[in-house]
């Protein structure tokens, strides 16, 4: 990994209203601590920089993928799971890489309860009126009762490896139905273009921790929506010579429109 690290920081005296002491620290635990790029992934650099366990010691919730894009990771109560391509859920160990992850250490601000039959669009929606900026970011978890949820999950890749877009046209999905979980993830503001998914970015997994994926649709009966308002992104770059090497200038904007919808 390269030593040189690179911070974004939203709000350096404190996120709404709160006062903190100066950070004597590299980041503290209101940012997602984040490797690699999504640019980076749209490109194919699937090869794993960094291994769960040291992404564990930055976050206790969070998502990403797998060493050669093998499968959807869920990070819960710091424990990673991988969904892979059969849609099945599995525990990881430690030594396992990530190319692409982004994490954080978890504590809601803001909290609501929902007691209504709501669709994903509808959710997200209401989800985007508790956030006092859109300037800002927020990690997001929701533990919820669903009526259906339709997830995706993506097949281990071998080198060379194929663009993003091309392996996710052929993506297994999977649906659900009357099934409790969790979903996690991050709403990020337009200007991380390039850098991580601007928008909802959230991943699955159901009650008993066995399947789960990205998240695709889903209509929620009941549950409760925790949300973390983060005031920096703190970008850990790949040592590989895949990403020091790689022409990062295109536009990949309709890319990543595909992928993630």
């Amino acid at each position: 990994m390269i030593c040189c690290l690179f911070l974004i920081s939203a709000c350096s005296s404190g996120c709404i209203g709160t006062e903190k002491e100066p950070a004597n620290k590299e980041y503290d635990n209101d940012v997602i601590y984040q490797t690699s790029t999504i640019d980076a992934l749209l490109e194919g650099m699937y090869a794993g920089d960094l291994t769960v366990g040291e992404l564990k010691q930055h976050g206790d919730l969070g998502l990403g993928t797998f060493n050669g894009l093998d499968g959807e990771m869920v990070l819960l109560d710091d424990i990673v799971y991988q969904v892979k391509a059969d849609g099945v859920a599995y525990r990881v160990n430690d030594s396992v890489e990530t190319p692409f992850a982004a994490v954080t250490k978890f504590e809601s601000d803001i909290y609501a309860t929902v007691n209504q039959e709501i669709n994903n669009t509808e959710l997200t929606g209401y989800i985007g009126t508790l956030m006092p900026s859109r300037n800002l970011m927020y990690a997001i978890r929701i533990e919820g009762n669903f009526s259906h949820m339709k997830t995706r999950s993506v097949p281990a890749q071998e080198k060379p490896y194929p663009r993003l877009a091309d392996v996710t046209k052929y993506q297994p999905t999977f649906e659900f139905e009357n099934v409790s979980g969790t979903i996690v993830g991050f709403w990020l503001p337009e200007y991380v273009e390039n850098v991580n998914v601007p928008g909802y970015h959230l991943h699955f997994i159901n009650s008993d921790h066995s399947a789960g994926g990205h998240v695709l649709e889903y209509t929620m009966r009941s549950g409760d929506v925790g949300i973390d308002i983060t005031d920096g992104l703190f970008i850990q770059f790949p040592a590989t010579e895949e990403f020091l090497n790689a022409d990062l200038t295109g536009d990949t904007t309709k890319e990543l429109i595909q992928v993630e919808k």
